[in-house]
């Protein structure tokens, strides 16, 4: 019998010569609060998955929380929406209302990020604030990300996260901070965040499906590797703390690649369309759902990710613990 296959005899021999192991720590749960609601609204495409009023929110949180995993990404949804999504910055916005109240709950024993950008907060869906011509202004835009990056720390998020793909927007998150003394507020950054077909489920749970066109214009082409290097050295260069590649199972070349070539934190970023697979082909009867979580996860980190942000957080924290 050859070697391998001797190494592979029992559970107990694999899991002892297994080279990527998991922990509840290296675990993202997202979260959505939505304003205006009074319970939790089960989102259909994304079984398990609500729309947390504040309390359920807070619910939630504690439970993830206690499971162990390693931190909370916040996305809020306003009761109102604008063209220059001002909700998002607002001292009584949804997700700084929230942010406070995790922060009273849980102080440091976990990390609270929030998500940074505008697509949940504008009336017309897309990342930015628009010039007369339906385009994404980008230095606008870069000037409303440094305020909702202040508003944000100063409601309590440990780490924002820029989302909106918008060129230069590190830098300006990055001095807005340190500008207001919230030089500790590390940034992780959606560097390379690509133009998928797999964020559908996403955009129902979040509200912030665009209203026309799409984003191919700011978002990364899926055709393209070393596009994401550059954006990712780009953002680095800026003050970036930390990466993060969304998704992750169809762009785990991506999440190799971006691992290799640098020094901080890589996430990546199992999106709610591979979530939402797994859960209707398990609703079908057609694959083991609890082996297909641990398989994909632990793919995401074999491919390099130290971190995994995926909405089976809570659930498989409690797994790895039992």
């Amino acid at each position: 019998m050859a070697r391998g296959r001797r190494l592979r005899g029992t559970a107990a021999l694999r899991r002892l010569v297994a080279q990527t192991r998991l922990a509840p720590a290296d675990l993202i749960l997202p979260l959505f609060v939505k304003e205006g609601i009074d319970e939790a609204a089960p989102v259909a495409s994304m079984p398990g998955v609500a729309q947390h009023s504040l309390e359920s929110l807070r619910k939630a949180a504690n439970e993830a929380v206690a499971s162990g995993v390693g931190g909370l990404l916040l996305f809020g949804i306003p009761a109102v929406k604008d063209g220059s999504g001002s909700q998002a910055d607002a001292e009584q916005g949804i997700v700084n209302v929230a942010l406070r109240a995790l922060r009273s709950d849980l102080g440091d024993s976990t990390v609270l990020i929030a998500d940074l950008c505008l697509c949940e907060y504008t009336d017309h869906g897309h990342c930015g604030v628009l010039r007369g011509d339906a385009v994404v202004d980008n230095d606008e835009t870069l000037r409303r990300y440094a305020a909702i990056a202040v508003a944000q720390a100063a409601a309590g998020a440990h780490v924002v996260a820029p989302s909106g793909m918008m060129d230069g927007q590190i830098a300006a998150i990055r001095g807005a901070l340190d500008s207001a003394d919230r030089v500790e507020v590390p940034v992780l950054a959606y560097a390379a965040k690509y133009a998928s077909a797999f964020y559908g489920p996403f955009r129902e749970a979040a509200e912030g499906a665009p209203q026309f066109g799409d984003r191919a214009g700011y978002q990364m082409d899926p055709a393209n590797s070393d596009e994401a290097l550059r954006e990712v050295a780009q953002d680095l260069a800026e003050g970036a703390d930390a990466i993060i590649v969304k998704p992750a199972m169809p762009y785990l070349d991506i999440v190799s690649r971006v691992a290799r070539a640098v020094d901080v934190p890589v996430a990546g970023y199992q999106v709610s369309g591979e979530f939402a697979m797994i859960e209707a082909a398990t609703e079908r009867g057609w694959i083991d759902r609890d082996r297909a979580i641990l398989e994909t996860i632990t793919g995401i980190r074999r491919a390099g990710a130290d971190i995994v942000i995926t909405y089976w957080a809570a659930e498989l924290a409690r797994r790895l613990n039992s």
